[in-house]
């Protein structure tokens, strides 16, 4: 896991724990959890195939500059990964003001404009 990533989620209350890097391939397998959502948000994963995911759930694809990518100095990576994370914060509160039966991967994909 990327210091820069676990630093900031360990600032923002989650448990060391569970803090791990995951490949989608895990979540393909017959024991993963069903998800209604797939929200890729790497640029590099906009042109990358995806999975086949049960249950068709809606898809999106946010995109985000890779911040691991960063060069410079310890701070400007911090900030870097601190954009991304306030990025993120506002499409998931729109996300949550959402009608939950109005969620389709038409909407998802409108809150990437929104933001």
């Amino acid at each position: 896991m990327n210091p820069f990533a676990k630093e900031l989620a360990l600032k923002m209350g989650y448990d060391e724990t569970k803090l791990r890097s995951k490949t989608w391939d895990e979540y393909g397998l017959s024991d993963a959890p069903v998800m209604d959502f797939i929200i890729t948000v790497c640029d590099n994963a906009a042109g990358e195939q995806c999975p086949y995911w049960p249950g068709k759930p809606a898809t999106a694809h946010w995109g985000f500059p890779d911040p691991s990518q960063v060069q410079g100095t310890d701070e400007e990576k911090r900030k870097a990964f601190r954009d991304v994370m306030v990025g993120l914060k506002k499409r998931i509160d729109l996300l949550a003001e959402m009608p939950l039966e109005s969620l389709d991967s038409l909407s998802l994909h409108q809150i990437h404009n929104k933001a």
